[in-house]
């Protein structure tokens, strides 16, 4: 999925809940539009088209729940997550009862929401077709991500489930330079707990020394510096090589 042009929809009366929102997702890729309410709500999808929806439960002239349940009985499918300063058990059910796909209670950790809109658009629009249904080469490997495995020519290479991820992800986005924070959310591994920006750059060693000729001069995974990482398959492509490693 191309997040260059993912858009996304944020609907919060809180004026400046709205901004932090934009400008952060916006940093991690994304096309955030906003709006104060819902009113004209099937209008303002209609004519963005965004990929989801990030919906307030409680606003002005209306409740977030009903307009989530009206735009689910008119045949609207949009993903929808919403948002509540109730985290109560009833207004949770209440939330998924109307068609909501996920419920996150304020206060919340922006990192937290962009983890559960990955998770929902992966949930929605399955795996990025250029991993989906065959196997991706580059270079002397493949990578299935059906059958979860990298091979180097006809002899394995052994992934942790957080690298097999890790690389997934930046296979995915192959070319476009993704933040930690962003290959954090794209990468989870629930079986592996708490990740952070250390763990990140750990498995991104690991996954160097396991395909790279030369770890330290690396021609796949690369460092843009100031913001994290990016695969970078293809031939001549060097606007982004790590520097001279330190002594």
């Amino acid at each position: 999925m191309e997040k260059s042009a993912t858009k996304l929809l944020v609907v919060d009366d809180d004026p400046a809940l709205r901004q932090l929102l934009a400008d952060y997702l916006n940093k991690q890729g994304y096309d955030t539009l906003l709006a104060p309410d819902a009113t004209d709500l099937e209008a303002r999808i209609t004519r963005y088209s965004p990929a989801l929806l990030v919906l307030d439960r409680m606003l002005p002239g209306g409740d977030g729940a009903e307009a989530c349940r009206r735009l689910r009985e008119r045949g609207e499918d949009l993903p929808v997550i919403l948002l509540t300063a109730r985290d109560e058990t009833v207004d949770r059910i209440i939330g998924l009862e109307s068609g909501a796909d996920d419920y996150l209670g304020k206060p919340f950790d922006p990192r937290e929401l962009l983890a559960r809109i990955e998770a929902v658009l992966r949930r929605k629009s399955g795996p990025s077709a250029l991993v989906k249904d065959a196997p991706v080469s580059f270079g002397p490997f493949t990578f299935d991500t059906k059958a979860r495995t990298l091979h180097r020519g006809s002899e394995p290479v052994r992934l942790t489930g957080g690298e097999f991820n890790l690389l997934e992800a930046l296979l995915r986005n192959a070319g476009k330079p993704l933040s930690r924070e962003r290959l954090l959310a794209l990468a989870r591994d629930d079986e592996a707990g708490e990740r952070n920006d250390r763990a990140i750059d750990i498995a991104i060693l690991r996954l160097r020394r396991a395909i790279e000729d030369d770890p330290k001069q690396p021609r796949w995974i690369q460092t843009v510096w100031g913001i994290g990482y990016r695969f970078a398959p293809l031939a001549g492509d060097d606007t982004a090589q790590d520097p001279p490693a330190q002594p």
